[in-house]
C-alpha cells in the first residue's frame, strides 16, 4: 500500500520540476491516471518509484485547466496523457503527439466517456466522413501507403496498421488500436470486490490470473489485510503456470511466422499439456475462479502429483527448446530483426521480456516481491542484443527458470488456511502489481463511501509494449514485420481494455 492520499497536492505548473527532481535522484515514472474523487473534482495521480527497489509513491494534481505535458521529459507518459485526454477531457499543453489515442478520429462523444454525468445509455456517435489519418506525411514519387486491417487473417485481434514503404523497405509505421475498446475500467465502477475479480480475470484472456492477482493485491492494500502464507505460495505457483503456457504458445506462434511448422505444432502441443495440468489443479485451464481478496476461494492440492507430472514433462520441453535454439533457418530470421536499443526501451517504457532482452534488469517478482516471491530464489534471465532473437532467448530461459521455481514452491508449500477476512474501508484505496508473462501489470483501486469500487485503473504490459513497438519497425522491411510483431508477444485486448 502507498500513502498516495497523504501526498501533497501540486499545482499543475509545479509538475515538470517535481518529475525532474525524481529523475535526477534516480527515480522512475511508471504511469499517470485520472479519477473523480468528487463529481466536480478531477485528480491526476503520477505513480513513480523514487529509486530502484524502493516503494512506489504518488504525485497528485487537481487541475482546473490545461496541464503541462510531461511527455517531452518522460516519453513513456505520452500514451497515458493521450488516454486521459480522450476519456476524461483533460488538456495536456505542449504534448508532442496531440492526437487521439483511444477515441478514433470519427468518434463524437457527447461528453468525455469517463465524465461522472456521461449518459450511460447513450452510444458514442460516429462521423462516417472521418478516416484514419497519417501522423506524418511521407512524400516521394516511389512511396506507397498500405493500410492493413482492422480485419486480419486467422483469429488475430482487430487493429489497423498504416505502412509507408518503398518496395520492401518500411519508411514509417503507424498502428491504430482500440477498435474493440470495451471500457473495462468503467465496468468495475459500483462493483463489490468479490464480483469485480471475475471481471479482472476477463480483461485479457491469456493473462487472467495475473490480472486477478494484481487486482486482489490492490484491494488487500486498501483493506490493510494480507493473504495467508499457503495462499501466497499457491498464488505464485499459479502465476508461474500461467507464465509457462504463455511462453510455450509464444514460441509456437513465433515458429509459425518463420514457417517452422513442426516447431509451431510442438510448442502449441506443449502449451496444451500445461493447460491440462492447470485444469487438473484448479478446474480451469486458464486458472480462473480461484483468486479472491484475502487469498483463495478454496484450497488446492498440488502436493505429490504436480511435481511428478512436471518432472515427466520437462524432458520434452527441454528437448523442444534445445531444437529451437539450434535450428538455423529459424534463428536466421530472428537475429538483428526488430532491434530495440536499451535507451529507447527505457525512455518509451518497455516491460517484461521485451525490456529484459534489451538489457533492462527489471522484474517485479524480485524488485518488489509480492505473493510468496520474497521467500523464493527467482532467476531473471537477461540479454543485451535487443533483437527478436534476444526476446526469444529470454522467454526460453524463463521457461526453465519457472519450472525450477515451481519445484521450489512445491517443496516449501506450507500448510494452513487459504483465506483471511478482507473488508475495504469506506473511501479506501490501494495499489497492486505483478510480473505477468508480458511484463509489469498494475491495478489502482479506489472505493466509495459504500465500500464499492469508485475507480479502477489498469496499467497493462501490452499497453506499454505497443507504445514501444513502432520504434522497432521504422526503417525495417516488410518481410520481417510479422516475425517482429510475434517476437514482442503483444495482445491487443490487454492494451485496449
Amino acid at each position: 500500500m502507498i500513502a498516495a492520499a497523504a501526498a501533497p497536492l501540486l499545482q499543475p505548473a509545479d509538475l515538470p520540476e517535481a518529475v525532474r527532481h525524481i529523475l535526477d535522484g534516480g527515480g522512475r515514472m511508471v504511469m499517470v491516471y485520472a479519477w473523480w474523487p468528487a463529481p466536480d473534482t478531477i485528480e491526476l495521480r503520477y505513480l513513480f518509484a523514487s529509486s530502484p527497489r524502493q516503494p512506489f509513491a504518488m504525485l497528485r494534481c487537481r487541475p482546473s485547466g490545461p496541464v503541462p505535458s510531461l511527455a517531452p521529459v518522460v516519453p513513456l507518459l505520452g500514451w497515458y496523457e493521450r488516454e486521459i485526454g480522450d476519456l476524461f477531457g483533460v488538456v495536456f499543453a505542449g504534448h508532442p503527439e496531440p492526437r487521439r489515442l483511444v477515441l478514433h478520429e470519427s468518434a463524437r462523444p457527447v461528453l468525455p466517456p469517463f465524465a461522472p454525468d456521461y449518459p450511460r445509455d447513450v452510444i458514442v456517435g460516429v462521423d462516417q466522413g472521418r478516416r484514419f489519418a497519417p501522423e506524418i506525411e511521407v512524400a516521394g514519387g516511389d512511396v506507397q501507403q498500405l493500410p492493413f486491417g482492422p480485419v486480419r487473417a486467422d483469429v488475430v485481434e482487430s487493429a489497423e496498421f498504416l505502412f509507408h514503404y518503398i518496395g520492401e523497405a518500411i519508411l514509417h509505421y503507424q498502428p491504430r488500436l482500440f477498435f474493440k475498446h470495451r471500457g473495462m475500467e468503467r465496468r468495475f465502477e459500483g462493483l463489490a470486490p468479490a464480483t469485480a475479480v471475475v471481471l479482472a480475470e476477463r480483461v485479457s484472456g491469456v493473462g487472467g490470473l495475473a490480472h486477478a492477482l494484481a487486482f486482489c493485491q490492490a484491494v488487500e492494500a486498501a483493506c490493510g489485510c494480507r493473504a495467508p502464507p499457503r495462499a501466497r505460495f499457491l498464488r505464485a505457483l499459479m502465476a508461474e503456470l500461467e507464465r509457462l503456457y504463455n511462453h510455450l504458445h509464444y514460441l509456437g506462434h513465433l515458429a509459425h511466422t518463420t514457417t517452422l511448422k513442426v516447431g509451431e505444432a510442438e510448442g502449441k502441443y506443449l502449451e496444451e499439456r500445461l493447460k491440462q495440468l492447470n485444469g487438473r489443479l484448479t478446474g480451469s485451464r486458464l486458472l480462473r475462479g480461484l483468486l479472491t481478496a484475502g487469498g483463495l476461494r478454496r484450497d488446492l492440492s498440488p502436493e505429490g502429483w504436480l511435481a511428478t507430472a512436471l518432472t515427466a514433462l520437462r524432458p520434452e520441453i527441454d528437448s523442444y527448446l534445445a531444437r529451437l535454439l539450434t535450428t538455423g533457418s529459424h534463428l536466421d530470421r530472428l537475429i538483428t530483426t526488430g532491434m530495440l536499443d536499451r535507451q529507447t526501451a527505457l525512455d518509451q517504457g518497455a516491460t517484461g521480456p521485451v525490456a529484459r532482452a534489451s538489457g533492462l534488469d527489471q522484474d517485479l517478482r524480485r524488485d518488489r516481491p509480492y505473493a510468496a516471491y520474497d521467500a523464493l530464489s527467482t532467476s531473471i534471465p537477461l540479454r543485451e542484443a535487443g533483437d527478436a532473437a534476444a526476446r526469444f532467448q529470454v522467454r526460453i530461459a524463463e521457461i526453465g527458470a519457472s519450472l525450477d521455481l515451481i519445484q521450489e514452491m512445491l517443496r516449501a508449500l506450507p500448510d494452513g488456511p487459504v483465506s483471511s477476512r478482507c473488508a475495504p474501508p469506506p473511501g479506501g484505496e490501494g495499489l497492486g502489481w505483478c510480473e505477468s508473462p508480458r511484463g509489469a501489470l498494475f491495478y489502482a483501486v479506489h472505493f466509495d463511501s459504500d465500500r464499492r469500487l469508485a475507480r479502477v485503473k489498469i496499467k497493462s504490459p501490452s499497453f506499454s509494449n505497443w507504445r514501444v513497438f513502432p520504434f522497432t519497425v521504422h526503417e525495417t522491411n516488410m518481410m520481417d514485420y510479422a516475425i517482429n510483431e510475434a517476437s514482442f508477444g503483444l495482445t491487443i485486448a490487454g492494451c485496449d481494455r
